[in-house]
C-alpha cells in the first residue's frame, strides 16, 4: 500500500446499500480511506466537516436534494475533486453536471479498475494544482485573468468559473490566437488518460461560452477549429488600465 494513497479520504454518496458497499471495497482494498453519505444533505455536511480528497457522487440521489444540488452547494465552499456516479448518458446531463461544477463522470454499470484509474487521475490533477505563470495577469482583448486569485472578468464584469472552467480558460489564453488540438487541451487540463475524451472538452467549452461570451451561439473568443480544436481568439491587444 502506498503512503501517500492512504492519506486520501474519499466520500461515497449512494442510496443504493450494495453500491456503498461495493464502492466500499473497491477503495478499502486499494488503500484509500472511505466516508459514506446517504442523502445529498447528508453529503453536504460530511463535505464540510471531514474535508475529504474526493467524492463520489450518484446523480440520482433520493430527497430534497439531488447529485446535482449536492455539487452546487458544496461547490459554494469547496474545490474538492467531485466524480459523478450516473447512469444517465445524456449530453444535457453531462452539462448539468459540469455547469454545476463536477470534475469527471463515470456511468453504471462501471469497471472497478477504470473507476479506480479515473480517481487517482482526478486526485493527481488536483494535488499538481494549476502550472506555474510569470506574469500574475493574463490579457485576451476584453478577457483578464487574474492568476494568484483565480479572478476572471470580461468588459470589467466578474465571471464566476468552476475550477475545470478557469483551468480549461487559463490554458486557452496562455496561447491567445493560437489553435490548440483537442488532444493538447484534454492532456493539459484533464491529464494524459483523457486525450480522447473530446466529447467532455465540447461540454466544457459549451459552459464556458455561457459564462464569458455576448452570444454563446456565435461566439467571438472561444473560436473553434472544426475537428482541429479551439483557440482564445482577441481581435485586437488591449493594455490594462491603469
Amino acid at each position: 500500500m502506498e503512503k501517500t494513497q492512504s492519506k486520501n479520504r474519499i466520500l461515497i454518496v449512494d442510496d443504493e446499500p450494495k453500491m456503498v458497499r461495493l464502492l466500499q471495497k473497491v477503495f478499502c482494498s486499494t488503500g484509500f480511506e472511505v466516508l459514506t453519505a446517504a442523502t445529498g444533505e447528508n453529503a453536504v455536511q460530511i463535505a464540510a466537516l471531514e474535508q475529504p480528497s474526493l467524492i463520489v457522487l450518484d446523480i440520482l440521489l433520493s430527497g430534497p436534494v439531488d447529485g446535482y444540488e449536492a455539487c452546487r452547494q458544496i461547490r459554494e465552499y469547496s474545490d474538492v475533486p467531485i466524480i459523478m456516479l450516473t447512469a444517465k448518458v445524456r449530453d444535457a446531463d453531462r452539462l448539468l453536471g459540469f455547469e454545476v461544477g463536477a470534475d469527471d463522470y463515470v456511468t453504471k454499470p462501471f469497471n472497478t479498475r477504470e473507476l479506480i484509474a479515473r480517481v487517482r487521475a482526478v486526485l493527481k490533477r488536483s494535488s499538481a494544482g494549476a502550472p506555474s505563470q510569470a506574469d500574475p495577469e493574463i490579457y485576451c482583448g476584453s478577457l483578464h485573468i487574474h492568476l494568484p486569485t483565480h479572478r476572471v472578468t470580461v468588459n470589467g464584469k466578474e465571471i464566476h468559473l468552476t475550477p475545470k472552467e478557469y483551468h480549461l480558460l487559463q490554458e486557452l489564453a496562455r496561447h491567445p490566437n493560437q489553435v490548440l488540438l483537442h488532444e493538447q487541451i484534454l492532456t493539459a487540463v484533464w491529464g494524459e488518460e483523457y486525450r480522447d475524451d473530446v466529447e467532455y472538452l465540447r461540454a466544457y467549452i459549451h459552459t464556458l461560452r455561457r459564462k464569458i461570451e455576448t452570444d454563446p451561439g456565435h461566439p467571438k473568443l472561444i473560436v473553434r477549429c472544426p475537428g482541429v480544436g479551439y483557440m482564445l481568439e482577441t481581435a485586437e491587444e488591449k493594455e490594462p488600465v491603469k
